[in-house]
């Protein structure tokens, strides 16, 4: 695997081309403060500026994506939310500013049946088919982008769901993996974050799934894509990209599935990415 830092490999790659690069956002463009660098903004913003398709990709739901799409300043192009569960294209003509061009729905009940036996005391929440968090026990998380409505869990299975995130404070991040892979989940694709957080799509949902779908609509050469992520949930999207960095404090996991790696997000290693695609202009 290669180390990439600001002066880095740029010349292995060329700037010239018009890339398609998808950005994870928590631990990745933002810290786990929230706060995004001026210089990861500053190159975010160049990048635009010489031509090439940044796609935010995120596990938030589209209304906590939004502000990160704002604070860059992008107005036009496709952003990936939800796990890939839904995609936004971003339109300065629309009223709302962007219109969701894909969602995928499926049927949570038997994951949720599943993991209630499992995990007795866990938290969940479920964001549906219209854009609405349920959440049992008023769990609220700002990755959500609404306030989450307390529903009981039998209206919550009922539901069509396009993203299912269950929360345990009983289990390492490691503990919680276990569990999931001893319940056998079917029929879903699933991830666990950075602590007792799992987030479950439809099957064969992913990052990767969504972003091909933009790669093809905006008719990039596969050649020309470029992954840049932190988490669990962004190891299909750095193997789907032709250049698939990871974070320079991602889980062993990520950096085994990425080709690169770049420094820590406390290092501003997204900038160091960014740049290098501006390196020979």
């Amino acid at each position: 695997m290669t180390t990439l830092t600001s002066a880095g490999i740029e010349d292995r790659f060329n700037s010239d081309s018009k890339h398609l690069v998808a950005l994870d956002v928590d631990g990745t463009l933002v810290d786990h403060d929230g706060h995004m660098s001026p210089n990861v903004r500053a190159a975010a913003r160049d990048a635009v500026d010489a031509g090439h398709h940044l796609v935010i990709s995120t596990g938030r739901s589209f209304g906590a994506a939004l502000p990160v799409l704002e604070s860059i300043g992008l107005t036009e192009g496709f952003s990936v939310c939800s796990n890939g569960g839904v995609t936004l294209q971003l339109d300065p003509e629309h009223p709302e500013g962007y219109e969701i061009v894909d969602r995928v729905v499926f049927d949570p009940s038997p994951a949720l049946d599943a993991l209630r036996v499992k995990l007795p005391t866990a938290k969940f929440a479920l964001e549906d088919h219209e854009g609405r968090f349920l959440s049992t026990e008023r769990f609220q998380d700002a990755s959500f982008g609404v306030e989450a409505q307390a529903v009981d869990f039998d209206y919550m299975r009922e539901c069509r769901a396009v993203r299912v995130v269950v929360f345990s404070t009983d289990s390492t991040a490691e503990e919680f993996g276990e569990a999931v892979e001893a319940i056998g989940l079917h029929g879903v694709t699933y991830s666990v974050g950075w602590t007792a957080w799992l987030d479950i799509a439809a099957a064969g949902v992913t990052k990767a799934s969504a972003l091909e779908q933009v790669r093809r609509r905006l008719d990039i050469d596969p050649r020309n894509t470029v992954a840049v992520a932190a988490g669990r949930n962004d190891i299909e999207m750095l193997g789907w990209a032709a250049r698939g960095v990871a974070m320079g404090q991602s889980p062993r996991e990520v950096l085994a599935a990425a080709s690169e790696t770049t420094g820590s997000v406390y290092e501003d290693g997204a900038a160091a990415v960014l740049r290098s695609l501006l390196a020979s202009r």
